[in-house]
């Protein structure tokens, strides 16, 4: 249940989503403080007082729960975990940071996400590959992934982040990609500890993946990385916030940058409202980063954002937000360039892009299209080829 822009945008919205949706524990995602302000257990007791319910922040670090659901989960009566907010007279304040394992763990077991929508979804628009970015991915997680891409019912190839106790996939079309590290400004690790962990996953022949969104988790990323020694396959997720001397900074080291410039349209104008103002000219660069040399790839960080790529193509083309505003005109690619965002393998973002041939992944590169014709041709292409065991084996 979307309790965020664009779908909910006020306060009568949000009750209104809550009010008609079903089950017994409610979950709603996507919410943003514009909406009806900062959520607590009275803000949302006020909302749903008679089932459980929680709602994760937009930002995906942040669970918000109401009375119902904190006693259901025990944390009135005894139980507790780091990331637990709780006020001077130790009451949980409802709001929950980091502790998606752990309330996986706390409620009751559910059958396995029927991920065909999702499969199907990525399909329409063209996805034949996709990274899962999730931290936590365990042995668990990594069986229900490998099952749905052995019933067809994830069509696209995987490549799969987790801590480095993950197991190498078995499936051909899943594969093992970089040990994910999260860097939260409220709650930043030593240097010493980050290099470490960096030092770690290299000795098992893996790269890193850095979550960093603010000034002071890019530094830190950029500053370990050149410390640990960087490999090819490490990249920085987000690098929302990337100043001239930080990028500078990362390009000496190498590695690539993961952006999502469709958060430019999608957020640009709370950004405008919320974000410092010395810090808007740098937010979720395009030009920059190419201009420095650094490899730059395009996500989607869904579902906290939108899966549609094309959405994201032409955000890093217009750079304008939903109600008009330019931000970081200075920032915006051509929009070939904005396409190859999209079109590096799973293993090498930034990298070389795909071109289809025989009897290799039937990925298709249109660096000589506009984005507007594109997604149409990228549709009409498919048609034309047989596939077989996801190879492009002939073309019309």
């Amino acid at each position: 249940m979307s309790c965020g822009p664009p779908a909910v945008l006020d306060r009568a919205s949000l009750v209104g989503a809550l009010r008609a949706a079903a089950g017994n524990f409610l979950r709603g995602v996507g919410y943003h403080e514009s909406v009806a302000g900062p959520l607590d257990r009275v803000a949302l007791d006020a909302l749903v007082p008679d089932r459980p319910v929680r709602i994760q922040h937009r930002g995906g670090a942040l669970w918000m729960l109401n009375s119902r659901a904190l006693e259901r989960l025990g944390l009135d009566g005894g139980v507790d975990a780091p990331g637990v907010e709780r006020d001077a007279a130790g009451r949980a304040t409802g709001r929950l940071f980091r502790l998606d394992g752990w309330l996986r763990t706390r409620l009751a077991p559910s059958a396995p996400p029927d991920l065909a929508p999702v499969g199907r979804l990525l399909a329409r628009a063209g996805v034949t590959g996709v990274t899962d970015a999730t931290a936590e991915t365990d042995a668990g997680a990594l069986a229900i992934l490998e099952a749905a891409v052995a019933s067809g019912a994830l069509p696209q190839r995987l490549r799969v982040m987790g801590s480095v106790a993950l197991p190498r996939p078995a499936q051909r079309d899943i594969s093992r990609g970089q040990v994910k590290l999260i860097l939260d400004e409220a709650s930043l690790p030593s240097f010493e500890a980050l290099r470490a962990a960096i030092v770690e996953a290299h000795a098992q022949a893996r790269g890193v993946a850095i979550h960093c969104v603010g000034r002071a988790e890019l530094a830190l990323a950029a500053s370990a990385l050149a410390e640990a020694g960087p490999r090819a396959d490490d990249r920085l997720e987000h690098a929302s916030v990337a100043p001239p001397e930080l990028v500078e900074l990362i390009a000496t080291t190498g590695v690539s940058v993961v952006t999502q410039p469709h958060f430019i349209e999608e957020r640009g104008d709370d950004y405008l409202r919320d974000v410092e103002a010395r810090d808007l000219p740098w937010l979720y660069r395009g030009r920059a980063w190419l201009d420095a040399g650094v490899p730059l790839a395009g996500g989607s960080d869904a579902p906290f954002g939108t899966p549609d790529p094309w959405r994201a193509i032409h955000a890093a083309v217009s750079r304008v937000t939903r109600a008009g505003v330019t931000l970081g005109e200075g920032e915006r690619l051509a929009p070939e360039r904005a396409l190859a965002l999209f079109l590096g393998s799973l293993g090498d973002p930034g990298g070389t892009p795909r071109r289809v041939t025989l009897d290799q992944p039937a990925d298709l590169c249109l660096l000589d299209r506009s984005w507007r014709s594109a997604r149409e041709e990228l549709s009409s292409a498919c048609v034309r080829a047989t596939w077989r065991a996801g190879r492009l084996v002939h073309e019309a």
